[in-house]
């Protein structure tokens, strides 16, 4: 197995779309989403890093994303977005598309729970944070997002008591060169962002939700776990706001910072979100 990750390795996948994107590599970082967006200033391109070990790694609302070293894969690429910040609601579902048609391909089905989790197996194998930043310069603009990703390779003993949940890893056969897998989850993500800039997120509405994981499910949607609403998950909408079958109708809802999880028919309800 090529445990070690190598920038010039992972760039040697590189394709057409993403063969633009600066690669590079950290032994440790407590972010790589806080590193790159510390240097949106200073970034000329698109720029992948991509950490073995993250101290510090952040999931959606504050949450941690609890990795041990070796056992994840996480990294942060920046990319300069030709979108409005408004328009960006529907992109964490996007990348979520793009990594499950990457996974897909070698061999690792994947399924999609709104608005940024990855599940293998009805267990989460990965999160999506998506951040962003303005470069004013020239007295111009550029908006940046910076897409991190965190992805189970492993499931140690007391990571997974940490974690404290159902959660999911990689199989070996789809971890066996690390710097393969990065690099082609790499093209597929230039290549969605692309296709984003241009068509928004409608051009991946139909694949979103032939991918979704709760689809007909009876949910509930929570603001700092409160209920704030409950219903029966249809899919999204060509905005990415998830449509729930409720009693007054059906009712989209922004993600922002809510929360969904499932209701189990006796009331019971299990967190399951990242």
């Amino acid at each position: 197995m090529n445990a070690s990750l190598s920038a010039a390795a992972i760039a040697a996948w590189a394709q057409t779309a993403a063969s633009h994107v600066a690669v590079e590599v950290v032994g440790q970082t407590a972010s790589t989403n806080a590193d790159l967006l510390a240097r949106v200033g200073q970034l000329v391109q698109p720029t992948l890093l991509a950490a073995a070990s993250q101290t510090a790694g952040r999931g959606r609302a504050g949450r941690t994303w609890m990795s041990d070293a070796g056992a994840s894969l996480t990294f942060s690429l920046a990319w300069p977005v030709r979108r409005s910040l408004r328009e960006l609601s529907g992109l964490p579902l996007a990348v979520g598309v793009a990594l499950a048609d990457t996974l897909a391909s070698c061999a690792v089905p994947v399924r999609l729970k709104w608005p940024n989790d990855l599940l293998m197996d009805g267990a989460k194998l990965g999160g999506i944070l998506i951040e962003t930043a303005l470069e004013k310069s020239g007295g111009g603009q550029q908006l940046w997002a910076v897409i991190g990703v965190g992805m189970n390779l492993a499931l140690p003993e007391e990571l997974a008591r940490q974690i404290g949940r159902p959660a999911a890893a990689l199989p070996g056969a789809a971890i066996q060169d690390r710097n393969r897998l990065l690099g082609l989850l790499l093209n597929g993500l230039a290549g969605a962002l692309l296709q984003f800039e241009r068509e928004g997120f409608a051009a991946f509405m139909t694949r979103w939700n032939a991918l979704h994981a709760w689809a007909g499910q009876a949910v509930q949607i929570l603001d700092h776990d409160r209920i704030v609403l409950e219903g029966v998950a249809v899919g999204v909408d060509a905005q990415g706001q998830l449509l729930l079958d409720t009693a007054d109708g059906r009712v989209p809802v922004l993600a922002g910072d809510v929360s969904l999880r499932m209701k189990d028919e006796g009331g019971v309800s299990h967190v399951v979100a990242g």
